[in-house]
């Protein structure tokens, strides 16, 4: 795991003063209370559903240091510290319903079979 590999470069002695975090939400939440423990600046990109790129949307709307901001204009990279991930990882998941029903009419009306292995 990504804190398990922070932990012990910074217990092997390794000075790192900041890192930047992609990837699944839960990973960099957690990856980043871990890099603000041990000192470390962490940053974030976040990469929310996006439909417009101008903010109008709201889809990559994500609450930072007590503030709205959109991903897709104020972002993608914020200092992970101050982000929600709580309120990201709800309105990320609300769409999750939505996503599964579309894969299966696409699967069903197109044959098509996912080879990625994500169901």
């Amino acid at each position: 795991m990504v804190t398990d590999a922070i932990q012990a470069l910074h217990d092997g002695g390794k000075k790192i003063n900041a890192g930047f975090i992609i990837g699944p939400i839960p990973m960099m939440k957690f990856t980043s209370r871990l890099m603000d423990k041990l000192g470390m600046e962490p940053h974030a990109s976040l990469n929310p559903i996006m439909l417009d790129g101008t903010g109008m949307c709201g889809c990559c709307r994500v609450t930072v240091d007590g503030q709205v901001k959109f991903a897709c204009v104020d972002g993608p990279m914020f200092p992970s510290k101050t982000i929600d991930f709580d309120e990201l990882m709800r309105r990320t998941s609300e769409y999750k319903p939505l996503e599964k029903e579309s894969l299966e009419k696409y699967q069903h009306e197109k044959g098509h079979v996912c080879k990625c292995g994500l169901h």
